[in-house]
């Protein structure tokens, strides 16, 4: 009897707390996996080129653009700001009928971390809730567009339609772009501000992957001269090394599909450069993504 009261209080349990799990889904290892870095406000090792000022600029521009397209869903978007909290990492999750993001003020001031690169995570975990296939499968459902798919979206979609009409000529002129991504920028595109746009959006990846690779400690350093090689036998769900993960934002910048053109929850090709439909540039890297 002890046995049967014991097994039937713990399936009520479950079942009580599972549909709570289902309306409060975290990604759990955010932008990165968890780790125990922390940059306070104070802290020695805080970027100078960030504030606090900085920090909501960002996400506001970002919350203009998506808050009226997720209210025409039927759904609430919220940036959770913790600019106080030294937490180096970023998160997205769904509550009910809320998509959410949380943003911490410990990876905003990484040093690795510029203002774009910034903007760059606020839309890698929007794309969690907007960047259709493909999808992280969990115990509660597949809500969630998989790490590599919410790089590849953050740029190809979020980060072009946030700048898209800035002055992208004036604000790439005072940086140092790779040869690499400029040739191929004015390759793919005539217009100059899109090539400028493009540019731009492939610094903010650049930005990107040197603080993976930072955070990751890894041995070489990542350059869009360097791609990975490998080719995953399955489409890898979860972080992408520093390198793969930068040449995923690279590619996201080349691709001349339009950021009107809305993804597919079901169909990774819709709104996609993609091999099968001859792209040979603008794809995403088989080392994560299987076609």
């Amino acid at each position: 009897m002890r046995y049967f009261t014991f097994w039937t209080l713990a399936a009520v349990v479950f079942l009580s707390t599972s549909s709570t799990f289902q309306n409060n889904q975290k990604l759990c290892n955010g932008i990165i996996p968890e780790n125990d870095m922390w940059i306070g406000v104070d802290s020695k090792s805080a970027s100078k080129e960030m504030t606090k000022e900085i920090f909501d600029n960002v996400i506001d521009r970002i919350e203009e653009v998506y808050t009226p397209i997720i209210e025409d869903m039927g759904l609430k978007f919220e940036v959770v700001r913790k600019w106080d909290d030294g937490t180096v990492n970023a998160y997205a999750r769904r509550i009910g009928r809320t998509m959410e993001v949380n943003m911490f003020g410990g990876l905003a001031r990484h040093p690795s971390i510029t203002p774009d690169g910034f903007a760059l995570v606020v839309c890698h975990e929007t794309g969690h809730h907007m960047g259709g296939a493909p999808k992280k499968a969990s115990l509660f459902g597949t809500w969630a567009s998989n790490e590599g798919q919410s790089d590849y979206w953050g740029v190809t979609k979020c980060m072009k339609k946030v700048f898209e009409n800035d002055d992208n000529i004036q604000i790439i002129s005072s940086m140092t772009i790779p040869a690499t991504i400029t040739s191929n920028c004015n390759e793919l595109f005539d217009n100059v501000n899109e090539s400028a746009l493009c540019q731009r959006v492939a610094m903010a990846g650049n930005s990107l992957g040197n603080f993976f690779n930072v955070a990751s400690q890894g041995a070489t350093v990542v350059h869009v001269d360097t791609p990975d090689t490998r080719v995953v036998n399955r489409t890898d769900d979860d972080h992408p090394k520093a390198q793969c993960r930068l040449d995923t934002y690279f590619q996201a910048s080349l691709c001349d599909i339009s950021h009107n053109t809305d993804v597919s929850n079901s169909d990774a090709s819709v709104g996609a450069c993609t091999r099968k439909a001859g792209y040979t540039k603008g794809v995403r890297p088989l080392c994560w993504y299987k076609p």
